[in-house]
């Protein structure tokens, strides 16, 4: 948990603190006397005051609700004014000049960093800065994809590590975890193009082996384990989620398609080892998500689990069965998964109890 979210975490605390109080008054458990309550009052004041000046937090259920309104409008607008720049470049760029377009594709993405950087200073929520870093990374895509088309470069795969790096850039300078995936998944891509290549073949037909993403899944499951996240809101989750998707989202696809795979086996034979390795590592992931306390890697388990079950549900039954007794099954086994999963939840709450 980064300070951002541990500050959050406190100002609820304090919330829910009071909540508490007042019902403890209203069924007369506990009475403060004035002091008491002006002490407190005092205390928790000054602390709310100082983690909103460091960290931005949201006090109230209003500002909680105000601060995800601002997310969703800054999501949009930052989609928005990246594909009205997009289709701009598109709909008058056979009217200028070579050196006139090669001079656009340069200065935006430098001319987009600075303005971000000076709003960013003088910004103290940091929307606008986080809406205009979005827009500096599809300049720089733009630049890298339309010089190519100038100069009539051969794609590369290291465009996407270019990408990655730029994206991973901006995500840290100010703060923007859906840059940090789109680098993510930049930076995957440059992994499996580039593992795709050793084998001779080119790189733009990386999907034909969904093993290429097993290694740049590992390892970006892993970063937060050697690079700590601590001062940055919400990017361990992002590591740990798309280090799972990378890595879960092949093993399904190979689970259902054999003939995709670099194992030398026939392909039935590679989808049934690549079913029985998604119920062991999505397994595997909730078993961890519950012990370190990761929602995130519980949920994504979850997830693929339930995919893993109601694939194999398919390929076995839905020919031979009757539809309404298929479907009885599904309902079943969901029951089932429920009955699982709230002893599970149970015998996680006496562990907490236990160590608390």
């Amino acid at each position: 948990m980064d300070n951002k979210q541990k500050a959050q975490q406190r100002a609820d605390q304090i919330q829910s603190f009071y909540s508490e109080i007042k019902l403890l008054e209203d069924e007369d458990v506990l009475r403060l006397d004035d002091e008491q309550r002006q002490k407190i009052g005092d205390y928790h004041e000054a602390l709310l005051k100082s983690l909103t000046d460091a960290y931005d937090i949201d006090t109230s259920a209003r500002q909680k609700q105000l601060s995800r309104g601002m997310k969703i409008v800054s999501f949009i607008g930052a989609l928005a004014l990246a594909a009205s720049i997009f289709f701009l470049f598109y709909q008058f760029w056979g009217y200028f000049t070579t050196p006139l377009q090669v001079s656009i594709l340069v200065t935006a993405p430098l001319l987009t960093l600075y303005v971000t950087y000076w709003v960013s200073r003088r910004e103290a929520t940091g929307y606008f800065a986080k809406l205009l870093s979005m827009v500096s990374f599809v300049c720089f895509v733009l630049n890298l994809l339309m010089l190519g088309q100038i100069f009539n470069i051969t794609p590369s795969e290291n465009a996407l590590l270019l990408w990655a790096v730029y994206g991973v850039v901006l995500a840290y300078a100010f703060d923007v975890r859906l840059l940090l995936a789109m680098g993510i998944l930049a930076f995957a891509g440059f992994i499996a193009a580039r593992t795709y290549t050793w084998s001779g073949m080119y790189w733009l037909y990386m999907g034909e082996r969904p093993e290429n993403f097993f290694i740049p899944a590992l390892f970006i499951f892993t970063v937060p384990f050697w690079l700590k996240q601590e001062k940055y809101s919400g990017f361990t989750p992002v590591y740990r989620v798309f280090g799972s998707l990378l890595f879960l989202v092949p093993v399904l696809v190979l689970s259902n398609w054999g003939a995709g795979s670099y194992l030398p086996w026939a392909p039935a034979i590679v989808e049934g080892a690549y079913q029985v390795t998604g119920f062991v590592v999505s397994a595997g992931l909730i078993a961890l998500g519950m012990q370190k306390h990761w929602p995130d890697v519980i949920n994504t388990g979850n997830t693929f689990f339930v995919l893993f079950l109601y694939t194999k549900f398919f390929d076995w039954w839905w020919e031979i069965m009757p539809k309404y007794l298929f479907f009885l099954v599904i309902a079943l086994t969901s029951l089932l998964l429920l009955y699982v999963y709230k002893r599970l939840r149970r015998h996680s709450q006496l562990t907490e109890d236990k160590h608390a």
